[in-house]
């Protein structure tokens, strides 16, 4: 099924790339945001539903794969925005590996492909909002995993937080989150991770643009030495759509210059995103 829908993913891929971008018109009551500023924005007023894949190599315990689905659906409320997002993963692991938001808290075994924790996080944002644009709000993550190896069997929650500027053809900004468990499977670790991804994006002709964004975490329960995971890189992107359907893609590589024992050396992305401009 994995097989199925990534061949089907590269087959859209191969036809964005080759169509032209949908019209970036400026609007008015958007703030004077186009379509690739609404989409380079995590807390923007716009339902999206991107499908990104991942690839980890060079962990000892050899290699990963996630699929993480994570839609996102504002809600207009007044003057205000409540941004929802949820990210749920599905999983396949050759054996333990630590270091990836998804899996707060590692455990052994020998591989397993499945569910992962779910998380569920909603912004609260000005509808209007100035040259800075911010959010902030809740974050819970679920134990949803159907196998230990993927997920911390905990519940966890915490506050989550989201800061951007958008001079063109720029857009640079900072999400965090900070996650503590506070219930659970008393037998599993407790959870206290932090994660900070620091996004950039450069916007070029033609809907192309080059981005970085880099997911940074840290596992407060784990030694000295083996807290942080801090990748460098970057990839690029593009804004395309097949017939009416407006379309985002990028591919993204990221070589871990930090890392715990366990975690793999780098990450291969690609993400490939449907756009539903109100």
């Amino acid at each position: 099924m994995l097989r199925r829908f990534i061949c089907l993913s590269l087959l859209v891929l191969a036809i964005g790339l080759a169509t032209p971008p949908p019209i970036l018109a400026e609007e008015p009551a958007a703030g004077g945001e186009d379509l690739r500023a609404k989409t380079q924005n995590p807390v923007g007023a716009m339902i999206s539903l991107p499908f990104k894949n991942s690839w980890d190599f060079g962990a000892p315990n050899g290699t990963a794969y996630f699929l993480n689905i994570q839609p996102v659906i504002p809600q207009t409320v007044g003057e205000w925005n409540l941004i929802h997002r949820v990210i749920a993963p599905i999983i396949s692991v050759d054996g333990p590996i630590v270091g990836r938001p998804e899996i707060p808290v590692g455990a052994p075994g020998d591989g397993a492909t499945g569910l992962g924790d779910i998380n569920y996080s909603t912004y609260l944002s000005p509808a209007q909002p100035g040259a800075w644009i911010w959010g902030v709000g809740p974050s819970i993550m679920l134990p949803t995993a159907t196998d230990d190896q993927l997920g911390s069997g905990k519940w966890s929650a915490g506050p989550t937080a989201v800061v951007l500027t958008q001079p063109k053809p720029w857009t640079i900004g900072l999400l965090g989150r900070q996650l503590w468990s506070f219930a659970g499977d008393d037998e599993r670790l407790d959870v206290n991770q932090i994660l900070l991804e620091p996004f950039i994006n450069y916007n070029l002709a033609n809907g192309w643009y080059l981005v970085s964004d880099m997911v940074i975490t840290a596992n407060w329960k784990a030694p000295d030495g083996n807290q942080w995971t801090v990748p460098l890189g970057g990839g690029v992107g593009k804004i395309f759509s097949i017939g009416k359907q407006a379309m985002n893609t990028r591919i993204e590589a990221y070589s871990n210059v930090e890392k715990p024992e366990g975690a793999p050396d780098w990450v291969l992305s690609w993400t490939l995103q449907f756009l539903f401009p109100r």
